[in-house]
């Protein structure tokens, strides 16, 4: 029952944080703010019945917004909706072929470097809220408005020291929220955001021309909405397991994802993927179940449906504080004090992904990472491969090669070699080398050429059968 209770509040809870973010994503990406709610509804309900992360929040996110900006401009809803549906059955393929476990190819750095990106955006993005017709509040609104966002945090950072019955955002979201209503203060609320009212989601099929036109135009977005959003959902997943102390199903999770973006699209409602800051929130409140989730879901209709008079009165200053908890709470402080510890190259790794995130986007931010993890990768591995040489044979010269041979250490390998004064037979011992790809091949192709060239044969021995299936499928003069 303890289960049940926790789960329930931590699915309402992170409910109230969804709505103004759902908002505020439809309302950047020129949509009606219903279909942030109703995608918000069908992606985090489906999720979580048939993902494979209990606890994670799926939703609406932000990073989907930005990337279908230019086509709804351009195009309008309807082809957005196509867009939604097709990015969807990309996401369920990419799921059926097992890709979900290329996210275990994401270093730790860059995994840093990717919470405290999203950290600073999530803080950055609550500094709207202190505006008002594109100014800054002055005098006693922004008082006001800094004061509800500090008693919001004071209270979820205090709450859990006097009791962990309620989720303490919950109890300050609530609080501020009747806090405000008493009082009569005049601060600004959801309602002045938008008017969330509205009916059940229908099905209709998206109103664009069947045609290869259409394909034309809506494949690359939805290409680029469906890796945004296997990406930040596959992150956000290690980072769930690594909270939680368990283990998800990563192909699952992309086949429910994939499956609930599709429904949203047939319902009229927005793209989505998981959302780190809401799932912090679930996390944070005691939510480890899928109940959590199918409750924060149902939460986003009943929302629309029913609750729009109650949800609309709810105090931004309260949600802002709560934002800003999390985005303290997500960001990785510990990162920085290894900063100076670690290797010099994942230091660069963390900064630059976090850097990247907050100035351009997630997906542009971890290929980054990723690169520069993989460049001192080979640069480290490349200068590894070193030779012993041993002359006890009369007339005869081993090498005996160690280390990896691969793309970034063949010119280090030629220089372990003399031709010229070797006798006139060379032998290289191959058991402690390793051949990695076609470049390893070629270099000792290029080897052995040297050493005819001299007028000396080389041989190679102890060749690993690997190695050797390696050379014979290239046809490698290497092995003659």
């Amino acid at each position: 029952m303890n289960s049940i209770r926790s789960n329930v509040l931590a699915g309402l809870t992170t409910s109230f944080a969804l709505v103004p973010e759902c908002i505020a994503f439809a309302l950047v990406a020129q949509l009606n703010p219903l279909m942030g709610l109703y995608g918000a509804f069908f992606i985090c309900t489906i999720t979580a019945l048939f993902g494979g992360r209990p606890g994670m929040i799926s939703g609406a996110a932000g990073s989907m917004a930005v990337v279908i900006v230019a086509l709804v401009a351009q195009h309008g809803a309807q082809y957005l909706l196509a867009t939604v549906v097709l990015g969807g059955l990309l996401m369920v393929l990419f799921g059926l072929l097992r890709m979900g476990a290329l996210i275990r190819m994401v270093p730790h750095p860059v995994m840093l470097g990717f919470v405290n990106g999203l950290a600073i955006i999530i803080a950055g993005a609550q500094l709207e809220h202190f505006k008002l017709g594109g100014h800054w509040l002055q005098g006693a609104p922004l008082l006001l408005m800094a004061g509800l966002v500090a008693l919001t945090m004071a209270v979820v950072w205090l709450l859990p020291r006097l009791t962990r019955a309620v989720p303490p955002a919950l109890a300050a979201i609530a609080g501020v929220g009747l806090l405000t209503a008493l009082l009569g203060l005049p601060t600004r609320t959801l309602g002045d955001m938008a008017h969330i009212a509205g009916g059940l989601p229908a099905f209709h099929l998206p109103a664009v021309p069947l045609t290869l036109e259409t394909l034309r135009i809506i494949l690359p977005y939805a290409v680029l909405m469906s890796l945004v959003g296997l990406l930040e959902t596959l992150l956000t997943f290690n980072l769930t397991d690594d909270i939680t102390g368990t283990q998800g199903q990563a192909n699952r999770e992309c086949v429910a994802l994939g499956a609930a973006n599709l429904a949203s699209g047939l319902f009229g409602g927005m793209g989505g993927c998981a959302m780190i800051g809401q799932t912090m929130i679930n996390l944070g409140s005691g939510g480890r179940t899928r109940l959590s989730g199918v409750v924060a879901g149902t939460m986003m209709l009943l929302f629309i449906l029913f609750l729009s008079p109650w949800i609309e009165r709810i105090p931004l200053a309260a949600l802002v504080g709560v934002m800003f908890v999390v985005a303290q709470q997500t960001f990785a402080w510990g990162s920085l004090r290894v900063l100076g510890k670690v290797p010099r190259h994942d230091a660069l790794v963390i900064v630059a992904v976090t850097a990247i995130t907050v100035a351009t986007d997630l997906a542009t931010a971890v290929l980054c990472g990723i690169v520069i993890a993989a460049l001192s990768f080979a640069w480290q591995h490349a200068r590894d491969i070193h030779a012993e040489v041993d002359d006890s044979a009369p007339g005869v010269r081993t090498y005996r090669p160690r280390g990896t041979l691969f793309f970034a250490s063949t010119t280090h390998f030629q220089e372990l070699f003399a031709p010229a004064g070797d006798p006139a037979r060379v032998v290289v011992d191959c058991r402690h080398l390793r051949l990695a790809d076609h470049s390893a091949i070629a270099a000792l192709e290029a080897l052995r050429e040297r050493y005819a060239k001299a007028g000396k044969a080389m041989q190679l021995s102890h060749l690993s059968g690997r190695c050797q299936l390696l050379l014979a499928r290239a046809g490698s003069s290497a092995l003659a």
